[in-house]
């Protein structure tokens, strides 16, 4: 883990280093501006480098992932058509319901292009596969290629999306983090709801969950909203009047947006919430007339620490001048290349930026994308629809089948008493297994350190019914006539036959991104490690007698409370006051579910380990 980070917490803001430049390059396309390669001609007077008439590149074509190159597909025989369209089906299966065609592309990357009539036919040919594997096909960008040729040549990127076979939607979490007042809240109120902010807050008002959220205007809570794609791209929200139930049918694919607090005093709570409900990207929220203020540093550095995807809203600029935005935007950048950060900055001005930042952004973790937009005027509002359409999932269908023959482990965030339904829980079904309506689970630890049997009784997942939950995704599951004083946030519900393993006493690599004076033996902090959130004390630090800002060491940590299920490797991050600190969990003092034994569970006649 890199002390560097550190900077991102103290307020340390170092010299940019060097230029995103020509690095943004990769697979997923052709640069903005630009003609898809670093040998390309000059033309339309916009410098590109290299020789004359060397035709620009991709990388070759990869066996695995959901891209495939395509020179072209004019009247393929029977045989040829039904080859192409297994071929898709793989693509599609590697996507989880996404592929990207590029057109006019050889195998090893050569951008050849194809005339207007090859690739009209061409384009016929891939609708027709598409219709035959139940797809739908988008046209996400055209432009033309520098080859040895007097006609003009295109290149075509064509989005595929269906609906996956088993009628599981591809499901993203985005983290919304930015400082108070940035604009979080009315910016998913516009995104979700169709309708432009009035200036005055409006749009968020649906968004709020407490009486004192609205009176403020403050978040101070976690609150999930749904954005859906449909299969052709289009936008499936709340403007048609449409239920949640209706949005999720309607959807192929569907974005979860996390919203977090932004004032410092709610910090515990957006810790919370990067840390337990595991979102695939955060989307960092910055006001365009007051920059980098207040949490945004604390917020970015949370983000890198967790290693969570992150890209940029500069918000509010229709309040600004333009040179304010650009002063915000470079402000941005300077932070983004000091080192410890790395990162690329791209801006995103036009629709084919934002494509080409969904398919680069996913792929390489260096790059952040960063778009200036209004949720009053609406301005640029567009661009960030396109990215939010084609980014991506981070994992496979081949690393998400895998996921799903672990055994179950879901994780206790939430926690409500329904009338005539009984005891709910919300949570994720963090990293690994499926849990089936109907299932036996065990949930625990108790505070004595205890496992209780319980039974799934029914799920639902983005306010829908839903039969089986699968590794990653959201949802609540109805416990009937459990008793809901025996649990509490932080818990596990796991399969019988894990065994699970329990401690009090635990070890983890560190790195002290930020203390007043020295950390030391009997310091007490609070530790965040995935849903788990409880003081604990120091115990020892091996080799060393304390701690300063920036060093590491091996600490050994005591909950105080009660014990935690924990695993080795997982992400921690721990904090009190000024103090904060990264690292991940390196061993485990077990307590062992024979050391408690098998009885009966006072109150609730279920057997608990």
């Amino acid at each position: 883990m890199d002390s560097r980070v550190s900077d991102l917490f103290g307020g340390c803001c170092r010299p940019a280093g060097g230029g995103a430049g020509g690095a943004l390059r990769g697979r997923g396309g052709p640069a903005p501006g630009g003609g898809g390669g670093s040998k390309a001609k000059k033309k339309n007077g916009r410098s590109r480098g290299g020789k004359a008439n060397n035709p620009p590149y991709l990388p070759p074509e990869a066996e695995d992932g959901n891209i495939e190159y395509k020179l072209k597909l004019v009247n393929p025989s029977q045989y040829r058509f039904e080859h192409l369209v297994t071929q898709m089906k793989w693509r599609l299966q590697e996507g989880r319901g996404e592929a990207v065609y590029q057109i006019g592309v050889e195998d090893n990357g050569l951008l050849v292009g194809l005339s207007e009539e090859e690739m009209r036919a061409s384009l016929k040919t891939l609708r027709r596969m598409a219709e035959k594997v139940g797809a739908d096909i988008t046209v996400l960008r055209e432009r033309e290629v520098d080859y040895d040729s007097d006609v003009p040549r295109k290149i075509t990127e064509v989005l595929v999306r269906k609906v996956p076979d088993n009628q599981q939607f591809l499901d993203l979490r985005v983290a919304v983090l930015g400082n108070v007042d940035s604009g979080k809240s009315t910016l998913l109120g516009v995104l979700t709801q169709g309708e432009l902010d009035n200036g005055r807050g409006r749009a968020r008002l649906n968004l709020f969950r407490h009486l004192h959220e609205i009176q403020s205007g403050r978040t101070s809570s976690i609150s999930f909203e749904i954005l859906g794609f449909n299969s052709k791209g289009e936008v499936v929200n709340y403007s048609d009047s449409r239920t949640a139930e209706e949005i999720c049918e309607s959807s192929s694919k569907m974005i979860t947006f996390i919203d977090l607090a932004g004032h410092h005093k709610y910090l515990k709570t957006t810790i919370f919430g990067l840390t337990s409900y595991c979102p695939d990207f955060a989307m960092l929220v910055v006001s365009a007339n007051t920059g980098i203020a207040g949490t945004t540093r604390e917020h970015l550095g949370l983000a890198m620490a967790l290693k969570v995807p992150f890209f940029i809203v500069v918000s509010k600029v229709d309040l600004c001048s333009k040179a304010t935005v650009e002063r915000t935007v470079k402000q941005l950048e300077r932070i983004l290349k000091q080192p410890g950060c790395n990162k690329l900055p791209l801006l995103v001005n036009s629709d084919d930026d934002a494509v080409t930042a969904a398919q680069q952004f996913a792929q390489s973790p260096n790059i952040t994308p960063i778009f200036t937009l209004s949720s009053v005027s609406g301005e640029n509002l567009d661009l960030l629809k396109v990215f939010l359409n084609i980014l991506p999932p981070l994992t496979n269908s081949k690393e998400q089948e895998e996921l799903m023959q672990q055994l179950t482990e879901f994780q206790v965030d939430e926690i409500y008493t329904v009338p005539e339904v009984g005891t709910v829980v919300g949570g994720t079904l963090s990293s690994s297994g499926i849990c089936r309506e109907g299932e036996n689970l065990v949930v625990g630890p108790t505070d004595d350190g205890k496992f209780l049997r319980l039974k799934v009784c029914s799920i639902q997942r983005n306010r829908s019914a839903c039969r089986v939950l699968r590794a990653g995704q959201a949802a609540t599951l109805a416990l009937g006539p459990f008793d809901r004083s025996l649990l509490r946030k932080g818990m596990v519900m796991v399969s019988p036959e894990m065994n699970p393993t329990i401690c009090s006493v635990f070890e983890a690599e560190i790195v002290l991104l930020f203390h007043a004076t020295t950390f030391r033996k009997g310091f007490q902090v609070t530790v965040h490690v995935g849903n788990v959130r409880q003081t604990a004390i120091v115990e020892k630090i091996h080799g060393k007698d304390k701690l300063r800002t920036g060093e590491k060491a091996v600490v050994c940590f005591r909950f105080i409370k009660h014990p935690e299920y924990l695993k080795i490797g997982a992400k921690l991050l721990f904090r009190e006051g000024v103090t904060k600190g990264i690292g991940h969990v390196t061993d485990l003092q077990a307590i062992t579910t024979k050391e408690n034994g098998l009885e009966e569970s006072l109150g609730t006649g279920q057997l608990s380990f």
